[in-house]
């Protein structure tokens, strides 16, 4: 089966993780959410194409995101054109954050025992989230704020070790028939155990039945640990993304 590309990929990641204010500049898109994640404060482009006017439009959306009090993030996937790249980097704007997107298709897989799926709005999820990601109040408004805004069908997953404690957790959204995982995070104490793995199968497992027919998930590239996690469970790493934003004299 073969997977969607990259621009396929990236608008199911759009619909999965939106911005809470969305503003198009034809193919290019600015998003913000409060400040909560780059991926949803960030623009980016969806057409390589719509290249012309680099400078000027990513000055204008640098002004955007200043009046929302946000720093200016472009998001630089396979889908900037050339003269985008150009500009940002005449512009001065340094890069960071270098990350892979990866995707496979989706069979069917069995939920493991241990975890279970919530509303994503459920108060016994984001006190997982919390607890597991070591939340403040301002990041629990911020993704509160996020799931507020989404449109498509989302689930809270959460595994728990064998004394019933919460160990793993992600947030399972679905987006024009690809499944894709965030806020994937595990209990530092509680890693390398296979609690990671289990919890990703059992939200794979509601994204199959669900209709899902592929899975996708963003991962950083210097976290060696969790791309192998990933490879394991069948992601295949697709293309790599970046953020660039203005140098701070």
């Amino acid at each position: 089966m073969a997977l969607p590309n990259a621009e396929g990929l990236e608008r199911s990641g759009l619909a999965a993780w939106p911005g809470i204010e969305v503003e198009w500049d034809g193919a290019w898109v600015r998003r913000s959410a409060n400040g909560y994640t780059k991926r949803a404060n960030s623009v980016q482009c969806l057409d390589p194409a719509d290249d012309a006017n680099a400078s000027a439009r990513i000055l204008a959306a640098a002004d955007w995101y200043v009046a929302r009090g946000l720093t200016p993030v472009f998001r630089v996937t396979p889908l900037t054109g050339p003269q985008t790249l150009a500009a940002l980097d005449g512009l001065g704007w340094r890069a960071y954050d270098h990350s892979h997107v990866f995707a496979m298709p989706l069979d069917a897989v069995a939920a493991d025992p241990r975890g279970a799926d919530y509303d994503a709005f459920d108060p016994a999820f984001l006190a997982v989230q919390r607890q597991l990601a070591g939340y403040g109040d301002s990041q629990m408004a911020g993704l509160t704020a996020l799931l507020a805004a989404l449109a498509t069908p989302a689930r809270g997953i959460v595994l728990s070790d064998g004394a019933g404690t919460p160990v793993a957790s992600a947030i399972m959204t679905l987006a024009d028939g690809i499944v894709v995982a965030g806020n994937v995070v595990t209990d530092p104490s509680q890693r390398r155990k296979g609690y990671g793995a289990a919890m990703m199968r059992t939200g794979l497992a509601w994204g199959h039945g669900a209709d899902a027919r592929y899975a996708m998930l963003n991962v950083q590239a210097d976290n060696a640990g969790a791309q192998a996690l990933y490879r394991g469970l069948g992601y295949v790493h697709q293309y790599d993304y970046h953020y660039c934003s203005p140098e701070i004299a």
